[in-house]
């Protein structure tokens, strides 16, 4: 049976490096092996009818939990501190969204969501949400303690994302909690950018913490995975909910996204360099108007990072000075080591167009040229600013074509 000392050893609290290397794991409880094991289960069998009756087992259902999804279940609750009162996995990143949402929202309420969120988050509050008798209001990502002035008798929640995965505004979190739950109101955060590594969102206020699992906790490209971490107001609902609505990961995608949170801790740091260290470089170049890089001084919101965050991931965007579109894509389709794909948060670096437009209704999209977003992975920094320069050479050409 997996154990969770929940971030304590000896009377200390243990440093999230340490706890994603500890946590969910019991090698003695599985005859030495270091790793928890996968277990492809449905049916469990009782010790007597009177049991089966009583219910009387940790285990009662493959859909319900085996050892292997506790295991990481265990491993995500430690990671996100001691204000955890449990952790849900979900199929998919939307999935853990759309779960969170659900279990707390009911017909007739309100919410506030961040005018900066995920694309497909957006798309479920308006074609989902809409039809179940949730209205929706999108708020600026950067209102802050303002957040009170939008809030209506039946708003339910505020749904938070810091930084936005495209155009990285960085939320005041705590300002935001403080009005919402003043007001009685929940407070939702998408953290898959940061994960608890790096900031710790129920340590902020926050009431559900959300993760596209498949990104920097799969660690590989390889895993589809959510998880909501909860506090003590919110747990029950959540598992409620993920228990009523049939909602299970299977077990080798479990493993292999609690492989990946093995790692966390080194190949952040990794991202978080390599990233930095090319973010810098394109501010020096002649083509780019700015970098959207919320760990750069330059960045509008890098006091509110600094004041609350631990770190920065791989993630960040570059607005290229006006150029025609076909030498934004000749800048793309030059790259050899950049893969053009979405998701992001594996080992290989990644770069995308993109324009924030049509997900605008609160504030407006105008970053005053092409927009290019880039995941940083864990090649040699050198390899991929030779790559960058060859890129640049070919937005050249094409823009004199």
């Amino acid at each position: 049976m997996a154990k969770n000392k929940h971030g304590k050893d000896g009377g200390h609290a243990r440093r999230p490096a340490t706890s994603i290397v500890t946590g969910g794991r019991d090698p003695a409880a599985y005859h030495g092996f270091v790793n928890p094991p996968v277990f492809h289960a449905s049916t469990v069998l009782y010790p007597s009818a009177e049991d089966f009756v009583a219910h009387r087992a940790r285990y009662q259902y493959g859909r319900r939990g085996t050892p292997t999804t506790e295991a990481l279940e265990l491993a995500v609750q430690e990671i996100e501190g001691l204000q955890c009162a449990g952790v849900s996995l979900l199929p998919s990143g939307l999935a853990a969204v759309s779960a969170a949402l659900l279990s707390v929202l009911r017909a007739g309420d309100h919410i506030l969501v961040t005018d900066n969120a995920y694309g497909p988050t957006r798309a479920f509050c308006d074609q989902i949400l809409t039809r179940l008798g949730v209205t929706t209001t999108y708020y600026d990502p950067e209102v802050g303690s303002g957040i009170g002035a939008l809030m209506q008798p039946s708003t339910r929640a505020v749904f938070t994302e810091s930084p936005g995965s495209l155009s990285f505004e960085i939320q005041d979190i705590p300002a935001i909690a403080e009005v919402a739950h003043g007001r009685g109101a929940l407070v939702l955060m998408d953290n898959t950018w940061a994960t608890p590594i790096y900031f710790r969102a129920l340590d902020f206020g926050v009431d559900l913490s959300i993760h596209a699992g498949t990104k920097y906790f799969g660690g590989h490209s390889d895993v589809m995975l959510g998880t909501v971490a909860a506090t003590s107001a919110t747990v029950a609902d959540l598992r409620n909910f993920v228990r009523l609505n049939g909602l299970h990961v299977g077990p080798d995608d479990v493993y292999l996204g609690q492989r990946g949170l093995r790692t966390l801790a080194v190949r952040l740091d990794r991202h978080q360099d390599s990233a930095l260290a090319v973010a810098r470089w394109l501010e020096q170049r002649p083509e780019v108007s700015r970098l959207l890089h919320p760990a750069l001084p330059s960045h509008p919101g890098h006091k509110l990072w600094k004041r609350d965050f631990s770190g920065a991931s791989g993630l960040f965007s570059m607005v290229l000075k006006p150029v025609p579109q076909k030498a934004v894509y000749a800048f793309l389709d030059a790259l050899h080591l950049f893969g053009i794909g979405a998701s992001w948060g594996g080992y290989e670096s990644l770069a995308i167009p993109f324009d924030c437009t049509s997900l605008r209704t609160a504030t407006r999209w105008a970053p005053g040229g092409p927009t290019v977003r880039f995941h940083i992975g864990l090649e040699a920094v050198e390899d991929l600013i030779a790559d960058l320069e060859r890129g640049f050479a070919a937005l050249a050409q094409a823009a004199r074509a």
